[in-house]
């Protein structure tokens, strides 16, 4: 047993001491055959001042190190030119170093090292080759200048005063191909005039890096364009924008490097400066996507400034004071290919004074934002510019709020959902702009836009289209369920909207002609409340005679209360009226018509056509107006002032006004009306069409009774001539049927003691001659009884309005129960009459001139003739002064 001690003691001294012969032998060769040996065997050459070798450990120490590439030019290892003061390696593998090329170590120091390293260019894709890496678990940096090129020898990386520790540090080819030279476990970094170029387009520098205890702060970080925004377009001219990016201060930590991903977190970020520098040129959709991958936990930017110009350099955009923080912030080849490229968990953001300039200036106070709400405070919004095509606004608003239940996009398309929204204190003009887009828009990027409510309070607001403002005083509105949506096959956007709510007072629209006011407006889904509504003309009317080409209406109109009740959308793509009830209360309508313009010589409808040509479906079961005046007035070239013919408490009840469009409902309209005409006599009409009739056929009845004759002067007298001295209507009743080519039916009037009389242009004597032959003619009484007279044959002329047809059935139905049934034959005797006495006349103005004349060539005449000539002059004067025409 001791024997085989002995031995094993002996052999382990043998080998020892062999062990630490070939120790001694190795330095031996170590300091003077090594560098020849790297200069034989390797791409490098190196020298040293001293050099230890432990073979056992494979621990090495050398002072005064100096490494040069062999080759220079050769881009296919890297190269490596520069001084180390001493360099220590532990636990190098000599073995994989010599036999298998490729260099690691455990631990490696580099003290007051100057080196500059030449990246090798990547490995061909279709060989797949991999170089030699190096591969260290430990290296630590004291005080080194290193600067690090790319294989053109464009720099690519330097620092100064570089103290560095990092753990498991690898240098290898695929890490260069991602843009990351180098990737790490741990690190510890200080140093100075960092400098990095990641493209041909920018460069970064920074002024001092510092890491205690695990957390880094950069010191005057700026990302620097190395063109100017020209050369940027000359030379890029595909690229939509150009970035400069200053960073006085930031701090984080745990920064990780790991292939091609980039993590660190609790990063702060003091007042940076962001400028972009936009080019004009559209966004071009490209296939490549990136393998670049930043994750970043719990990031904050403190009082950054953002600023983005037009491509003529003005400002498009300018924000201070921007605080922004986000948590979990990841950007990563999924993301990538999103709409917004980032991930995150959660964020805040404020900022103040925030500025965009385009066709509409945009000023923000300030903004709070948060995935789940957002707060903007003291907005304006002014006209860059006129621009007659936009719409533009010039508005304050000192509040907005809103809270987010979602946002989200899907297939690229954006998915919104807000619970509510809240603007307060709006004050400020809209002006709609002139161009509109032809067609139906496309649904664009959204895929579905839900706000559950929306309230504008307090607010004074003017929509001005085409000069004719629409003002909103004391306006309260609000929204809810408001759902935009993409119509089906992508045909544009429908608007859906569950309830609503509005109320302003003094709300007023100008028109050319108009001012339409109304003191109150309460507006919900079903029901509409109108408190004194006025619709009063801007113009005199002598203005507006002169304005007009054709002749029109003027109307002057007001209302006490307008109440409507049923349902109704006008925002869906199905829109539809169904009100059950419209009731409006003491309307006072005056309607003006001057027949000096030219006749209007378009078509005009009657009613059911109209109401057939509404686009949506309507119904309206019953429409009353109560306690009203209705007022039409009307003149002539050759009128005295206008006709006028006065309705006064006027009520009427409209059953089923309707478009006939919505199915199952009855389409039969039904009018009732009942009024005082005149003032002085009820009058009663039923009116009924059915607005699906293609042949747009109606029937129309009325009666009136006890209306004095005379009643009726002040709508005859102006223009016709004509007054009634004498008499009264006792009963008059009509019952008409038509369609738009005329009418027929039957007249009734009860008279009595009936007189007119004619008279002249100037309304101011009486033509006694043919107020005699009128009287003649005129059936003063009907008797007790009167036989209803037929209307028929009444022709409409197309281009005048129902009631111009209705108007000319109550004539022909006077003239037949006047004058007689055979009408056309007395009327043609009163004109042979009128005829003749102008005949009379022109005679006598002949035998007047011919005595002129005579008397003339005889200057001695006769005393008896001068008397007879006297006498028969006399007579005709006589005549002639009885008012004959």
């Amino acid at each position: 047993m001791k024997r085989w001690i002995k031995k094993l003691l002996i052999s382990l001294g043998i080998l020892a001491g062999v062990l630490l012969v070939a120790n001694f032998g190795l330095n031996i060769w170590l300091k003077t055959q090594l560098p020849d040996y790297i200069k034989k065997n390797t791409d490098y050459k190196i020298s040293y001042k001293t050099l230890d070798v432990d073979l056992s450990t494979g621990n090495i120490l050398a002072t005064a190190l100096s490494v040069n590439s062999k080759n220079p030019q050769n881009t296919d290892v890297i190269g490596l030119q520069g001084t180390i003061d001493t360099l220590k390696i532990s636990r190098f593998g000599i073995y994989d170093a010599i036999f298998n090329k490729k260099i690691s170590s455990s631990d490696l120091l580099l003290a007051k090292p100057n080196l500059n390293v030449v990246l090798a260019k990547p490995v061909e894709q279709k060989t797949g080759k991999k170089r030699n890496p190096f591969l260290f678990e430990n290296i630590r940096i004291n005080d080194g200048t290193i600067a690090i090129f790319r294989p053109t020898k464009q720099k690519f990386l330097s620092v100064q005063h570089l103290d560095l520790f990092v753990e498991n540090l690898q240098l290898t080819e695929e890490s260069v191909e991602s843009k990351l030279p180098v990737v790490f476990d741990r690190y510890s970094i200080k140093g100075q005039k960092f400098f990095f170029r990641p493209d041909e387009v920018y460069a970064i520098t920074i002024h001092s890096i510092n890491t205690a205890d695990g957390q880094m702060s950069v010191e005057d970080f700026k990302l620097i364009p190395l063109l100017s925004f020209d050369q940027f377009k000359k030379f890029y001219p595909r690229k939509t924008r150009l970035f400069e990016f200053t960073i006085p201060r930031m701090d984080f930590k745990d920064v990780v490097l790991n292939k091609n991903k980039v993590s660190l977190a609790n990063a702060d970020f003091q007042n940076p400066v962001l400028t972009v520098y936009n080019t004009g040129i559209k966004t071009h959709k490209t296939e490549k996507k990136s393998n670049f991958e930043v994750d970043l936990e719990n990031i904050k930017l403190n009082n950054a400034v953002v600023k983005i110009n037009k491509p003529d350099g003005k400002n498009l955009l300018s924000a201070g004071n921007l605080n922004l923080s986000i948590n979990q912030l990841v950007f990563t080849k999924e993301t990538s290919e999103k709409v917004i490229p980032l991930g995150y968990k959660d964020f805040t953001f404020s900022g103040k004074n925030i500025v965009y300039s385009n066709h509409q200036n945009i000023k923000i106070g300030s903004v709070a934002l948060k995935p789940t709400s957002g707060e903007i405070r003291n907005v304006v919004l002014t006209p860059a510019a006129p621009v007659n095509e936009r719409t533009t606004m010039d508005v304050t608003t000192n509040h907005i709020a809103f809270n987010i239940n979602k946002f989200d996009f899907i297939d690229r398309k954006l998915m919104l959902d807000l619970k509510d929204v809240l603007i307060e204190n709006v004050n400020g003009t809209i002006k709609a702009g002139s161009h509109t887009k032809p067609g139906n828009p496309g649904p664009g990027i959204i895929h579905s836009v839900i706000v559950r409510k929306v309230s504008l309070k307090n607010s004074e607001i003017i929509y001005d289209k085409g000069k004719q403002p629409l003002a909103f005083h004391d306006l309260n509105a609000t929204v809810n369920g408001i759902e935009i949506t993409p119509k089906p096959n992508n045909q544009g956007l429908s608007l859906n909207v569950k309830d609503y709510f509005l109320t302003t007072r003094n709300l007023a629209y100008k028109t050319q002609f108009y001012h339409i006011s109304l003191g109150l407006l309460k507006l919900n889904k079903n029901k509409i409340q109108v408190n004194n509504f006025a619709m009063k003309p801007l113009i005199s009317r002598a203005q507006f005679i002169k304005m007009i080409p054709v002749e029109r209406d003027l109307y002057d109109l007001k209302a006490g209360q307008i109440i409507a009740e049923g349902s109704w959308d006008l925002f869906s793509h199905q829109k539809f009226i169904n009100a059950s009830h419209v009731t409006i209360h003491s309307a006072d309508a005056n309607i003006f018509r001057s027949k000096i313009p030219k006749d209007d010589p378009k078509v005009k409808a009657l009613y059911s056509r109209m109401l057939r040509s509404i686009k949506i479906p309507m119904n309206i079961a019953n429409l009353d107006l109560k306690n009203s005046v209705l007022v039409y007035e009307e003149d002539t070239p050759e009128s005295m002032g206008p006709g006028k013919l006065i309705f006064s408490n006027f009520n009427m009840n409209v059953k089923n006004l309707n478009s006939a469009k919505a199915k199952g409902k009855p389409t039969k309209v039904d009018i009732k009306i009942n009024c005082s005409f005149m003032n002085l006599a009820p009058l009663a009409v039923n009116w009924n069409f059915d607005v699906a009739d293609q042949n747009d056929g109606f029937v129309i009845s009325g009666r009136t009774a006890n209306l004095p004759a005379s009643g009726i002067n002040p709508f005859i007298r102006p223009y016709l001539h004509v007054t009634a001295t004498a008499g009264t209507i006792q009963e008059m009743l009509f019952s008409f049927k038509g369609n738009p080519a005329g009418l027929h039916g039957t007249f009734n009037l009860k008279h009595k003691d009936l007189k007119i009389a004619v008279l002249t242009k100037d309304n101011h004597e009486k033509k006694g001659f043919l107020t005699a032959v009128a009287n003649v003619f005129l059936k003063s009484n009907s008797g007790s009884f009167p036989e209803a007279v037929t209307v028929e044959n009444v022709e409409r002329d197309p281009t005048k309005s129902f009631f111009n047809l209705f108007w000319k059935g109550i004539e022909l139905g006077l003239k037949k129960t006047l004058i007689g049934k055979n009408v056309e034959k007395t009327e043609k005797t009163v004109k042979d009459a009128v005829s003749s006495v102008k005949d009379v006349k022109q005679s006598v103005k002949e035998i007047k001139n011919k005595i002129k004349d005579s008397k003339d060539k005889q200057p001695d005449p006769k005393p008896q003739r001068e008397k007879k000539k006297g006498f028969l002059h006399n007579v005709f004067k006589k005549k002639d002064s009885s008012g004959m025409e």
